[in-house]
């Protein structure tokens, strides 16, 4: 091997050198190109807002389970035979009706025969007593001695017991004879009757059962914190500004079935099982359309959530560290910001923690943003259900494209394959 001289050794790192800097010039002009070549980023434009504290309407709804308060079995109080029957099962009846009729006679002479030993007793008290002033008089004249005197006055006494014993026992029989003419207690539609006529019935016997529908009264549980929130603002603002709407849902081609009335009790105890409050509303039901046992949901119009923040729903997106807004810096560039979420009202989701009022957030669809996003604000309405909506058409849109694009695409798959199976045909 030949040594090479160190002025040759020289040249050569010489060469390197050079080449080692053009290749350097070549790069750095290659990436100024690119970025000469590579378009500006544009700004998206999307609809933003200063964030302000409002008033927003809350839209809740309770399932439950409709009852009727009011409604009475009713059953026998005396014992004897059942005569008559006033009515026919399943007719609407009225408080103070008459229904049954359990041996009346029978009764009324009873009343009778307590009657007649009251007059006996009555009179039989007239008779001590006279002689019992009698005595008196006697004693003061020495006729008579003390001991008779003492007995006129026993039978006196003996007598006024008498005629209370007899007056208890009329109005014993009175009562019985009550009983034995069954009324209706309340309002409501009779169900079927658990016994004929002619049959012996004694106290306790069940007749029949009257459930009133109208009004109708609905038990609902409210979560703690609803029922907190509720009560606050009943405090504040009173009963009329809460209004109860009953929805029933339909069934077997059955159309639903709405009805309107007011909150009449909000409970004051947390279940300690359930963590939840109960209350009542009250609905007017004149056309019995709704039954007592259906499940149901009860809707509370009037309720809001005072001086919150709020975005609409569709603003909210997922992060890495939970749910996100997109906040504006100062130069109109989109930022994350991780928030806690509140309540969901309607078309609105509230704030409770993670943004300031004044902050300019995005409100509108924050699809293609992601942070360093240069935006172009839009002005926004406040009509947060418009916009929803607008969004949902237009991913609706965008979906039925690309179903169209797809079923395109398929077809233009498909065709060759015909184009050759027909060939094959013909070869044949």
């Amino acid at each position: 091997m030949k040594r090479i001289s160190r002025l040759g050794r020289a040249a050569l790192m010489g060469l390197a050198a050079g080449l080692l800097l053009a290749a350097c010039g070549q790069e750095e002009n290659a990436q100024a190109q690119q970025q000469q070549a590579a378009p500006q980023r544009q700004p998206h434009p999307v609809e933003v807002v200063a964030i302000q504290r409002q008033d927003i309407a809350l839209e809740k709804s309770y399932p439950s389970l409709l009852r009727s308060d009011d409604e009475v079995t009713l059953v026998a109080r005396i014992t004897g035979t059942l005569e008559e029957r006033h009515f026919e099962p399943g007719e609407q009846i009225e408080r103070g009706q008459r229904l049954f009729s359990i041996e009346p006679d029978v009764y009324q002479a009873a009343v009778n025969q307590h009657e007649a030993n009251l007059q006996s007793a009555q009179a039989e008290l007239s008779r001590a007593q006279r002689d019992a002033e009698r005595f008196e008089r006697l004693l003061s004249q020495n006729s008579v001695s003390q001991q008779q005197v003492d007995q006129a006055r026993a039978e006196l006494g003996v007598a006024r017991a008498a005629v209370a014993q007899a007056e208890a026992a009329l109005a014993s029989s009175r009562i019985d004879l009550e009983y034995a003419e069954v009324t209706a207690p309340v309002s409501g539609v009779i169900g079927l009757s658990q016994i004929n006529v002619g049959n012996l019935v004694s106290p306790g016997t069940v007749l029949a059962t009257i459930t009133p529908l109208d009004p109708l009264e609905v038990r609902f549980q409210l979560p703690q914190r609803d029922a907190l929130e509720l009560r606050q603002q009943l405090s504040e603002q009173g009963d009329e500004s809460i209004r109860a709407i009953l929805n029933v849902p339909g069934g077997s081609g059955a159309a639903a079935r709405t009805l309107e009335g007011r909150l009449d009790f909000l409970g004051s105890r947390v279940d300690e099982r359930t963590s939840t409050i109960q209350a009542s509303a009250t609905f007017a039901n004149p056309d019995a359309q709704v039954l007592p046992g259906q499940f149901a949901r009860v809707s509370l119009d009037g309720l809001k959530r005072f001086d919150v923040l709020a975005v609409p729903e569709i603003a909210i997106t997922q992060g890495l560290m939970g749910p996100q807004v997109f906040v504006l810096d100062e130069e109109n560039v989109a930022r994350a910001r991780t928030v806690e979420l509140g309540e969901v009202a309607g078309p609105w989701q509230i704030i409770r923690d993670g943004l300031e009022p004044g902050e300019q957030v995005v409100v509108g669809d924050p699809a293609g943003i992601e942070p360093g996003t240069p935006i172009d604000p839009q002005p926004f309405d406040g009509d947060a259900e418009e916009l929803v909506e607008a969004v949902e058409q237009a991913e609706a849109e965008a979906e039925q494209e690309a179903a169209e694009a797809m079923q395109e695409q398929q077809a233009a798959e498909a065709m060759p394959g015909e184009e050759a199976a027909e060939g094959g045909e013909d070869d044949a």
